[in-house]
């Protein structure tokens, strides 16, 4: 069991608080899925539930973490300590003869498990499936996993989705993955920044994803309905009474000159009509306030791109494709025609975002298109030493940039984050950052490594459905099965043999 006691945190940048005398417990067998907007905290949280030290830096932080057992946490990104390791010094001593049956169903082997190879070679999803090997290996009693579907594949997110939902072992967990949350989660966290993002609200509720969201837009709405009904109620009712008011205000003033026994009636009255008015009021006070909800982001893009059908955006072959003296795959053959939207799939480093990024090499100099990149590594495209506004008005006439601000607010940032350092960001703002570019420049031809990976699952279906929409080409690497069956006419799986198509449905 794990019981969190009164967390508050306030983050130490702009003194935002993310978390007010917060209060929950974990039990046997639950699985909770923390929610929510990017930037809101949901990593902090988790962070210093496993060990306050690791936000002590940016972070004021107080409350009580219990701990019935041993506790086992996957960061988000690995360390770069870590990453300078070999993979047989990473597991050190542990003794994974013990525990081949995990091994081998994160798709891993014994020789992988014990080789030389540094970490910091590996790709995203092997670094995932690494550190989930590891953790297991700890026979922990709580986990902890902040997006631990990052870059793993369809095939080891179907196995861990089942390791979630049979394991008596309690999950706290952060996820974007809205199929993860909809399989596992019987209990939902959602972290929201309210008026502006000056006010937290931590909701608690022990339900599916799906029944919380359908509770919460039947909540919205049933409670802005009370809210309206009060409001007209009374607009009806102060109608009235300015109605009453004003004919005995008349009557005062004809009747006071010629019956004074009668102006004393209507004085009487007049005092009757203005307690009424002050009941009203007092009344008016109690009023339900009308319900808040943190929205999810706005985007689209312009409705203007339309490639023709039958252009010739990609024909690409590639014999080989290595890193290095190691071949990934073979005989890659890829064409891509007009609006076509391509997804790519397949295990983890066989060579998916290598790929990708040979692509970008092809079409970012050609002048019948414009092409953008979304790559795995954020810091490959933005600047991390400048702050939004300064990366986007290095690329935009001065109109752009201010049409930039607008987007920026209609993806939820303040004006605060609008001038903070790209870096200090978390991944999902930087995801947005790199989206909103990609609608400034007005491509038509989107290159997108694991679009959706760190949006939230609120946003996840905005963006999609934006990506849907476009009229341009989009070739995406993707183990997001919403995104795939959305947004791509086309799915390939890529392979040692190279590219296949396959059915999504």
């Amino acid at each position: 069991m794990l019981e969190l006691r009164n967390i508050t945190i306030h983050l130490k940048k702009d003194g935002r608080c993310i978390a007010d005398d917060f209060c929950f417990t974990l039990k046997s067998g639950e699985k909770a899925a923390i929610i929510g907007e990017e930037g809101n905290g949901k990593s902090t949280l988790l962070k210093y539930v496993y060990d306050p030290e690791l936000t002590e830096d940016y972070a004021a932080c107080s409350g009580d973490v219990i701990a019935r057992g041993r506790v086992s946490y996957l960061p988000q990104t690995m360390s770069e300590e870590d990453q300078t390791l070999s993979l047989i010094d990473y597991f050190e001593s542990s003794e994974y003869y013990m525990y081949m049956d995990v091994i081998a169903k994160l798709g891993l082997s014994l020789d992988f498990i014990v080789s030389d190879r540094k970490l910091h070679t590996l790709s995203g999803g092997e670094r995932v499936k690494v550190q989930l090997a590891k953790l297991l290996m700890e026979e922990p009693d709580i986990l902890l996993l902040d997006e631990p579907t990052n870059d793993l594949d369809i095939q080891t997110l179907q196995w861990l989705e089942g390791f979630i939902s049979e394991s008596r072992i309690p999950v706290l967990y952060v996820s974007h993955d809205e199929t993860l949350i909809e399989n596992t989660a019987n209990v939902i966290i959602h972290m929201e920044q309210l008026a502006g993002k000056t006010k937290c609200r931590i909701s608690v509720v022990h339900c599916s994803y799906r029944d919380y969201l359908s509770h919460r837009r039947s909540n919205f709405e049933h409670q802005e309905q009370v809210a309206k009904k009060q409001r007209e109620d009374y607009d009806k009712q102060m109608e009235k009474w300015r109605q009453i008011y004003n004919r005995v205000d008349h009557e005062q003033e004809v009747i006071s000159r010629q019956d004074p026994g009668g102006a004393r009636l209507l004085k009487k009255k007049m005092h009757s009509v203005l307690s009424m008015g002050k009941r009203f009021e007092r009344e008016k006070e109690n009023f339900d306030e009308f319900p808040q909800q943190e929205d999810a982001i706005l985007a689209k893009f312009d409705e203007s791109i339309r490639l023709p059908k039958g252009k010739t955006v990609l024909d690409f072959s590639c014999r080989e494709l290595r890193i290095g003296e190691r071949v990934l795959t073979e005989n890659i053959n890829l064409q891509v025609l007009g609006n076509e939207h391509i997804g790519i799939t397949g295990r983890n480093g066989v060579g998916k975002s290598t790929l990708l990024a040979r692509l970008w090499g092809e079409l970012r100099s050609r002048k019948d298109i414009i092409a953008a990149y979304m790559p795995q590594h954020y810091s490959d495209m933005l600047d991390f030493e400048k702050t939004p506004i300064e990366y986007l008005a290095a690329n935009y006439a001065k109109d752009d940039v201010t049409k930039a601000r607008t987007f920026m607010g209609s993806m939820r940032f303040t004006r605060e984050e609008m001038s903070r350092k790209i870096g200090g960001m978390s991944c999902g703002q930087q995801a947005k950052i790199l989206f909103l570019d990609m609608i400034l420049r007005k491509a038509n031809v989107l290159l997108l490594d694991e679009p959706t990976r760190n949006f939230s699952p609120l946003s996840c279906p905005v963006v999609r459905a934006a990506l849907n929409r476009f009229g341009g080409a989009i070739i995406s690497v993707s183990h997001d099965r919403k995104f795939l069956k959305e947004v791509c006419d086309k799915v390939y799986v890529l392979d040692d043999k190279g590219l296949s198509v396959i059915d999504m449905d």
